[in-house]
């Protein structure tokens, strides 16, 4: 059947769909939901139907992505036949049955969902099926070279090319702005593919945006590489491993995460990793709450490495708090650069990021690793490598700690009395960071001033609140109202608060890639 080309200039997250009048879809033979082959002088695209009574008869409504795959042209004539359901089904319907997926079966799911063979519903039974049945080491290692070999890669041809991660959950964490810059001082190389804010106040990439450009294609990352040994950029204009964004979007909304163990070692096969070093944030503020738990996660995350030809070690860290004295994009950017700069002492970013810069060191065989990264922060060898890669990519390397933007709506919070901080609330403060504005503001934030074993008088400032826009903040002063993101008293006390009323209670769900 032929129809005429209808765009409509929508986007779909990737995913390629086309609207038929019910008409239309009736004489060709399809449902909503359903899937019709698209064929144009030779180029050939399945697509996923939805049917609408404002498409004409005799025309076919696609979206960007349809449109990008065949250039099309608005007008044009295809040929439109039924498709067959792709096999990959089958292979879902197997894990639903709790049966164990070859490489290839796998691969012929990886692949559809990239392609869009796939629609929601289909791609959530998959996820499901993998949290409920859960899935084996020799199945990770399928579904991360599959997610590896359906998107683009990085060709550095180095023998040795670190990288870092975050399995996240701690608000604060700049780390990244720091390890980035010391290893590659050192002439390691270290291509940091980094996220954006899922759930958190500030993702690495949201972060680095502040300082310099982060959206790069697979050529230019490799340029820049090649030329100062690092880089800082999203990893979503990357298209590494693009079946793992379209999981993480069904994982989210349905609180689970199965494929946290995948998602994160293909994005670094991707990138050629050699030497990997994974952060586990550890305890009641963190994604993985006990030592044991996180022992658990490593020991996966380590043998999962081997079997892909990563030499992986994981390092358990504090997650009770925040890392550092900042949330938020601009905030916590600053922050960074400041430690670059030897202009703050800040003891807990400084001790995370040369342990993590470190045990990479030593990974690849340089002695006191600690010391190393330390010496190369304090004789500013690493500020120097972060201008550089600042300059390199597109922004203004002789940046200053005054240039950052940060929100001129202020809230202080202080304390109501006297004693020691005896907790903070990781949650808590992620959401009011985000009432505030961040991270799409990225002047909003907050600012600690105390954080937990501080003393505190009553009176004394405990955070502060930076917002662009005026209704912002109130939003973050009836947030206050409802919650208390820091605990303030003495030691000996057993009282936390009091609950009069069956109350809400969100649930956190961190999502780090």
């Amino acid at each position: 059947m032929q129809l005429r080309v209808d765009i409509l200039g929508i986007e779909s997250g990737g995913k390629p769909i086309v609207f038929l009048n019910k008409h239309d879809a009736d004489e060709v033979g399809v449902t909503a939901s359903g899937r019709i082959k698209i064929n144009l002088k030779r180029r050939e695209l399945t697509a996923i139907v939805n049917i609408s009574t404002t498409v004409k008869i005799g025309t076919i409504g696609v979206n960007n992505e349809v449109r990008k795959k065949l250039d099309l042209r608005q007008h044009s004539v295809v040929e439109v036949e039924v498709a067959t359901f792709p096999k990959s089904l089958q292979f879902i319907h197997h894990k639903l049955k709790g049966q164990r997926l070859l490489y290839s079966e796998i691969l012929e799911i990886v692949k559809d969902v990239v392609e869009g063979n796939l629609n929601e519903g289909e791609i959530t039974a998959f996820v499901t099926a993998l949290d409920i049945q859960g899935l084996d080491l020799d199945e990770a290692v399928s579904l991360s070279s599959s997610m590896v070999a359906t998107g683009k890669q990085l060709h550095l041809r180095k023998k040795i090319i670190a990288d870092k991660h975050s399995i996240g959950g701690v608000p604060g964490d700049k780390t990244t702005l720091l390890v980035v810059p010391i290893v590659a001082a050192a002439g390691v190389t270290i291509p940091k593919a980094s996220s954006r804010a899922i759930t958190s106040a500030a993702g690495t990439a949201d972060r680095a945006e502040t300082i310099m450009p982060v959206n790069f294609g697979i050529e230019e990352m490799e340029s820049i590489v090649k030329k100062c040994n690092g880089c800082i950029v999203w990893g979503g204009s990357l298209e590494l491993a693009p079946a793992d964004d379209i999981f993480v979007r069904t994982e989210y909304s349905l609180y689970i995460d199965p494929l946290l163990l995948p998602s994160i070692m293909s994005k670094k096969k991707a990138v050629g990793a050699t030497h990997l070093i994974i952060d586990i944030p550890t305890g009641r503020g963190a994604k993985v709450k006990t030592i044991g738990e996180a022992d658990l996660l490593a020991k996966d995350l380590i043998e999962l490495g081997r079997k892909l030809g990563i030499h992986t070690q994981c390092i358990l860290t504090h997650g009770e708090m925040p890392v550092g004295y900042t949330l938020g994009a601009s905030l916590e950017a600053r922050e960074a650069l400041s430690v670059l700069m030897n202009k703050s002492n800040v003891p807990d970013l400084i001790d995370k990021a040369c342990h993590l810069a470190g045990s990479l060191f030593e990974m690849i065989g340089k002695d006191n690793g600690y010391h190393l990264a330390k010496e190369i922060l304090r004789t500013g060898k690493a500020e120097k490598k972060m201008r550089e890669i600042i300059a390199l990519q597109g922004g203004n390397p002789r940046m200053g700690l005054d240039d950052f933007k940060i929100g001129q709506e202020v809230k202080e919070i202080k304390s109501k009395k006297s004693g020691q901080v005896l907790w903070m609330d990781n949650n808590s403060l992620v959401e009011i960071a985000r009432a505030a504005g961040s991270p799409k503001d990225k002047g909003a934030g907050i600012i600690l001033n105390k954080k937990e074993g501080d003393r505190v008088k009553s009176g004394d400032l405990l955070f502060t609140v930076y917002a662009e826009k005026s209704r912002k903040l109130s939003r973050v002063e009836d947030l206050l109202s409802s919650i208390e993101p820091i605990g303030v008293g003495e030691r000996k006390e057993m009282f936390i608060h009091k609950i009069k009323e069956s109350p809400v209670v969100k649930r956190a769900f961190v999502i780090d890639r």
